[in-house]
């Protein structure tokens, strides 16, 4: 293993954590530009089914795999040895899974998480949690790769633009080279805590956006949501020390008005089929995939009243998904607050 932060992109070896649809489509990405990517997959059908048919049909159905892609049920073998991890996992059994290749890896191996979400027993980004489950790796050797992106457009080759951040800037530099293709643009940050907030808080937006959607309530309406949930987004990532124009940018914009309005988007599609009348337990149940804004609502919530963060839009998807609570009133709620000046100082 090179232990220089400054090693040849094109010579590093790489192992890929998570066999769902956004984990496969960057697995495929990295190994399409020409080296050997081991890929832990939780499923042993779909490590049969890439085997046999080049192809992730449960997560990524359609898209033929590179086959410099190689599939495994061993997350030791596919960490071990590697100078880059790349986990694409839940944010809900990150913990459990870091905890597993913990064991595997070294103080020198550089750590990425595309993974969008909050833990919801500590309210921890995906980031703390990594720093607690792996303390042989220094800080510095985390990094975020976040901005809008659906999975099956990124397996389809459509220009696609994302940021990846890191406390060093020498590791986004270096994770720029690595995950750069001519379809998929990417740019650095140092702020990792605006990137992973942005990431995961837009998921309780779309929620949202999607509720709008379900209740047929219009542009106007929708609009108005994703601008003043882009502020519940900023206000918190202020608070904890996140850099503002972060949330201007791709990890925080960009990936709010993907995920608010496209229709590959789970979150929206959650969100529509609640304002349409269903039952969040009857959708969950269709569900093979994950949807992350589910459970992130319920973190975002108990987050912003542990800091002390005003984020209305982000209470009523909370009040919906775990009180029961009507979403026509909740939007009511939300247009009746007391009037109030826009811009705010935080």
């Amino acid at each position: 293993m090179n232990s220089k932060v400054d090693m040849d992109a094109e010579q590093v070896n790489i192992g890929v954590v998570g066999g769902g649809s956004w984990g496969t489509a960057l697995a495929n990405l990295l190994a399409e530009k020409g080296r050997r990517i081991d890929f832990w997959v939780y499923e042993k059908e779909v490590k049969e089914q890439i085997i046999t048919t080049r192809e992730n049909k449960v997560f990524l159905p359609g898209v033929r795999l590179s086959e410099n892609l190689v599939p495994s049920n061993d997350i030791s073998e596919v960490v071990s040895g590697k100078d880059i991890v790349v986990l694409v996992v839940p944010s809900h059994v990150m913990r459990e899974t870091a905890q597993r290749l913990a064991g595997s890896l070294s103080s020198e191996t550089i750590v990425v998480t595309a993974s969008k979400g909050i833990e919801n027993t500590t309210c921890l980004t995906m980031f703390d949690v990594l720093k607690q489950t792996l303390p042989q790796i220094p800080a510095k050797r985390f990094a975020v790769i976040s901005g809008p992106s659906f999975a099956r457009e990124v397996a389809r080759k459509f220009p696609t633009v994302v940021t990846v951040a890191s406390m060093d800037a020498e590791v986004a530099s270096l994770l720029q080279g690595v995950f750069a293709a001519p379809y998929f643009r990417v740019y650095t940050s140092d702020d990792l805590i605006g990137v992973e907030l942005g990431g995961a808080v837009k998921n309780v937006i779309a929620i949202a956006a999607g509720i709008i959607d379900g209740l047929g309530m219009g542009l106007n309406t929708r609009a108005a949501l994703i601008t003043r949930g882009l502020t519940e987004i900023r206000r918190l990532g202020v608070k904890m020390g996140a850099n503002p124009r972060t949330f201007m940018g791709l990890a925080g914009a960009g990936d709010l008005i993907l995920t608010c309005t496209g229709d590959l988007s789970r979150n929206h599609t959650v969100g529509k089929k609640i304002g349409e009348g269903m039952r969040l337990s009857d959708i969950l149940s269709e569900m093979r995939m994950v949807a992350e804004g589910v459970k992130t609502a319920k973190s975002v919530y108990n987050l912003a009243r542990k800091l002390d963060v005003e984020m209305p839009i982000c209470n009523e998807v909370y009040h919906i998904l775990y009180e029961d609570g009507s979403p026509k009133e909740g939007v009511y709620r939300l247009m009746t607050r007391t009037l109030k000046q826009e811009l705010d100082e935080r």
